[in-house]
């Protein structure tokens, strides 16, 4: 008798929510008796795979994790004293237990259902407050992806606001990072922007230079009054952006009162793990007179149905998806995690915490420049924050840095031969003898006790800011853990998470993130490596690279993967200037024009502008398909022109497309490039390969597919697969060696984007194994069908494919209501929550529809009682279509109904409370109370308020509308 040794339980089992019997059942309401026969069904024959997937064998928990760890161990943590913009920093453990590790914070979606996101977006609504105290700015978003394209957006929107329409230059000072200057290169050249990058002490500016960017404090630690610059900038009409270090900004004039019109930078180094690059919270803030320009989201105040202050996601009509080939950004997400954790860390230390941390800090600093002083390494510039430039000749220089690795210490290398000394929150006395020692190993030191009394505690340089910040209350209350837990417990409390219901999103892919998954992402041998350490640190992580990237050519059916873009925007981006790359190496520039269907999401159009494209709008048919006589149409007539295509497969609106190898001849034939966007790769892994579809480029949404939590809105990664042909035009990096050999620029700050978080799909690919993973796309996809059959005969599902089949998602159309019962897509959405469910997409792709993405995780019971909530609701709409409930005051016009309405002594309503708020039995079990009624969005965007001011300060002209 053989013995099998293998440790119990499949992770695929707990991976997927249905079991077999689960499976046999909704295959038996769809008629069928396999899911090789639904399948069959559904999938395209023409494109299926020709053999299985070839990433390994599934793994278990225990033996991955095991085998992680010893992964992870080649990673060396060494003391990285390097800087530029990334700072080894303390979490603290309130915060990274109960945020950063907490499912109920991690899986959240992007507050767009702000009834059901209220915790959130008041965390997000301090960390503007936080941004435009510090930065003395007017207003702020709720978090862009890294400082680098941060910078990048600002060049953008300066260009959007310039007074003279000619000017066409952006002058950056060389005193910047170096891969913020990378980034901004990349982003100029497609838009034909022209850069400058000189000394900003003798730019001139003006004569036809629209913006500037300058460094505070400079990269090399130099501390500039940019005063001067600002107002010399001004009266020749340029505008001027600030890159600033949000903890220096605790002592320093902030940019604001500087004359800056933008600042932006990184929140990292307060409380956010450096985990190789990412993900980080980068900030972003200007002056109101921008708000409509500004790119990214903005969380506002505003009311709910029963005039209670509220908030929301503000001016959504400048956002990409709305404005989509007129947009000059297409960013459609934020870090939202990491700003909840950087906000959480003010809130936590509030304004006095934060200064003594700062002045600590650089009070460390002076020691350290005084010990150097004294043993002849005197720093280059006198006044600094943090940061100490040493300049030398290069042979002693090289030595120096030799002798610092053989001590486990990570220094900056400058040109020519200087070395930059960066210090931080976890910087000890220690460690300023280590330094010391290593400048002078057979000299006798000075004794960090004794250099300290010769500095002053405090700011003792130019530029000491005086204005007070963090005054709010928030930042002045939760200083004690028991304040702060049950402050963070309180807002979590308010936000519907995976952990609470599914969240059906269309397109979205909202499945389970498995704990075994997360759980590495604290451990210090990822997040304490720094982005610029030598890759000989960072073997793990190399590995780690190796291997995901390899496992994603494969399940892409594409050549070669670069794993830097850190959102989904940046992945279509970066496909599109590496398809822009090849056809200029062919010496066809003039190839420009990027097709894309009239069903895209509004990043594709904002992207190919972006990109230096000109958009021309494909027609779809009425099952939702691409107008094959439209496009051939199209294509002809742009042949000499024509760039590429982009298409979303399955189709945007949830089938696949029989005629998707003709889509992608068509363009080639016309000398195009096909770019497959990977939103809904999860009906594809393990059947299909966009490669082998004729997919010349293919971005992956890692926070849809592949396991990386959704964070709230925030962080994801948008990796990009390419043909062989398209393999050396991959994005580089001006710091650390990546990418091809003539490849673009970077599309990131971090040569790696987000860097800590790849280890999720890592992980997850390793533990689901060949048969897992395609079980997963089969699973996903009946799960879809399952719900299109069973909300059928009640709603029409508007688009399906072959054999009347969906693919991984359906879209139920509601539209009729609207004459019927004058119901809106919306009320359903928000009744939906008095059930205790997030809302399905709504008008997207189609507007007065529902698009429903149940994924491969959610059982068939959680299924079902998401669709007899429907039904209910159907039955509900019912009444009004009859008369017996009045076609304005009913339970979906009101919804959704709070506790505090519930229990109000004036019930005014014809049905009653019971109803409202227990609608089910599910609902009486387990309630999910929304913590505020129906926003009023017209409202908050008509009295714009984007801080948090005290309560009373905004509920009073609430009070007077009444």
């Amino acid at each position: 008798m053989t013995v099998d040794l293998k440790h119990t339980g499949s992770f695929v089992d707990r991976h997927i929510g249905p079991d077999a019997e689960e499976v046999g059942a909704m295959l038996r309401t769809l008629g069928l008796s396999s899911l090789e026969e639904l399948i069959e069904s559904t999938v395209p024959q023409r494109i299926r795979m020709k053999r299985p997937l070839r990433t390994g064998e599934a793994k278990g928990e225990f033996e991955l994790l095991e085998e992680f760890e010893t992964i992870a161990s080649k990673n060396q943590v060494f003391k990285s004293f390097i800087g530029m913009g990334y700072h080894d920093c303390i979490t603290p453990p309130v915060i990274l237990r109960n945020v950063l590790e907490n499912p109920c914070w991690y899986t959240q979606y992007t507050p767009y259902q702000a009834e059901i996101s209220q915790g959130r977006l008041e965390a997000l609504l301090n960390f503007q407050t936080m941004v435009m105290d510090l930065t003395g700015m007017e207003i702020a978003n709720a978090s862009l992806l890294d400082e680098g394209t941060a910078a990048a957006e600002a060049m953008s929107m300066l260009h959007a606001v310039k007074a003279d329409p000619a000017a066409n230059t952006f002058f950056v000072s060389a005193a910047c990072h170096p891969q913020t200057i990378g980034v901004l290169r990349t982003r100029a050249q497609p838009l034909g922007i022209e850069l400058v990058v000189d000394d900003h002490k003798t730019a001139e500016l003006g004569g036809g230079v629209f913006g500037a960017l300058v460094q505070y404090p400079a990269s090399d630690g130099a501390l500039y009054d940019y005063g001067e610059l600002c107002r010399r900038a001004h009266a020749k009409g340029t505008l001027v952006a600030m890159a600033a270090d949000i903890l220096a900004l605790t002592l320093l004039t902030p940019p604001g009162e500087l004359g800056a019109d933008v600042a932006v930078g990184s929140t990292q180094r307060f409380g956010v793990p450096l985990g190789y690059g990412g993900p980080h919270a980068a900030y972003f803030a200007t002056r109101a007179s921008f708000a409509r320009h500004m790119p990214g989201r903005i969380i506002g105040v505003s009311q709910d149905g029963q005039r209670r202050p509220a908030l929301r996601m503000a001016l959504q009509t400048r956002e990409q998806h709305i404005r989509r080939e007129k947009a000059t950004s297409n960013i459609c997400t934020a870090q939202v995690l990491l700003a909840v954790m950087a906000s959480m860390y003010a809130v936590y230390h509030g304004p006095k915490g934060l200064k003594a941390i700062a002045e600590r800090v650089h009070r460390l600093t002076s020691i350290l420049a005084r010990g150097l002083s004294q043993l002849g390494f005197k720093p280059k510039h006198p006044h600094f924050f943090d940061t100490l430039r040493i300049d030398l000749p290069p042979r002693q220089a090289e030595e120096i840095a030799d002798r610092a690795a053989r001590n486990r210490i990570n220094f900056r290398r400058i040109e020519h031969g200087s070395i930059g000394i960066s210090l931080d929150e976890t910087t000890s006395a220690s460690d300023l003898e280590r330094i010391l020692a290593v400048f002078a190993p057979d000299t006798a030191r000075p004794s960090i006790d004794a250099l300290a009394p010769a500095v002053a505690l405090g700011w003792q340089g130019p530029l000491a800011r005086t204005t007070p910040y963090l005054t709010h209350p928030v930042f002045n209350t939760h200083h004690s853990e028991t304040e702060m837990l049950r402050y963070i417990h309180q807002l979590q409390s308010r936000d519907l998470s995976l952990a609470d219901s599914m969240i059906p999103l269309g397109s979205c892919t909202m499945k389970l993130n498995a704990t075994s998954e997360m759980l590495p992402i604290s451990w210090p041998q990822l997040a304490r490596i720094h982005p610029f350490a030598p890759r000989s640190q960072a073997g793990g992580y190399q590995l780690i690279f190796q291997q995901l990237e390899a496992a994603l050519a494969e399940i892409t059916g594409l050549a070669a993967v670069s794993l830097q873009p850190n959102a989904g925007s940046q992945g279509e981006y970066a496909g599109l200037l590496v398809i822009r790359e090849y056809h200029r190496s062919r010496d066809e520039a003039h190839r420009d024009v990027c097709l894309i269907p009239s069903s895209a999401h509004g990043t594709n159009p904002a992207s190919a502008v972006m990109a230096g494209c000109k958009v021309v709008v494909v027609k779809t048919d009425e099952n939702g398909n691409i107008d094959l006589a439209d496009l051939k149409a199209k294509a002809a007539a742009n042949q000499r022109r024509l760039a590429a295509l982009m298409v979303t497969y399955p189709s945007t609106h949830g089938v696949f497309e029989e005629e998707i190898r003709e889509v992608c001849s068509i363009v080639h034939e016309q000398g195009g490039q096909v770019y497959m966007d990977g939103a809904n790769m999860n009906a594809l892994v393990g059947l299909c390969r966009p490669g082998d579809i004729g997919a010349d480029v293919c971005h992956l949404n890692l926070h849809k597919t592949f396991c990386i939590p959704h964070g709230g809105g925030g962080p994801g990664m948008g990796p990009i697969a390419v043909a062989s042909h398209l393999a050396r035009f991959l994005p580089t990096h001006p710091v650390i060696e990546t990418g091809g050999q003539a490849g673009i620029g970077p599309v990131s700050a971090a040569p790696w984007g987000s860097a800590s978080i790849l280890t999720i799909s890592w992980l997850y690919i390793r533990l689901m194994g060949d048969e897992g993973l395609t079980r997963a796309t089969q699973v996903a996809i009946l799960n879809a069908n399952y719900i299109a059959a069973r909300l059928a005969p009640h709603y029409p599902v508007l688009f399906k494919g072959r054999n009347a089949r969906v693919a991984h998602e359906c879209i139920l159309d509601v539209r009729h209501f609207k004459r019927t019962a004058g119901v809106e897509v919306e009320d359903v959405a928000k009744r939906l929550i008095d059930y205790g469910f997030h809302a399905p997409t709504i008008s997207f792709p189609v507007a007065g529809t529902m698009m429903i993405e149940p994924t491969e995780s959610e059982s068939k019971a959680e299924l079902d009682r998401f669709c007899e909530a429907l039904i209910a609701i159907r039955a509900e709409i019912k009444e009004i279509e009859s008369g017996l409930a009045p076609r304005e005051d009913n339970l979906l016009k009101n919804a959704p109904h709070t506790a505090e309405m519930a229990v109000s002594s004036e019930w005014k309503h014809p049905y009653s409370r019971e109803r409202a708020v227990f609608p089910s039995a599910a609902s009486r079990r387990a309630k999910f109370w929304p913590s505020v009624g129906r926003l009023d969005n017209v409202w908050g965007d008509r009295n714009l308020i984007c801080s948090c001011p005290p309560i009373e300060a905004y509920a009073e002209p609430i009070a007077r509308m009444g």
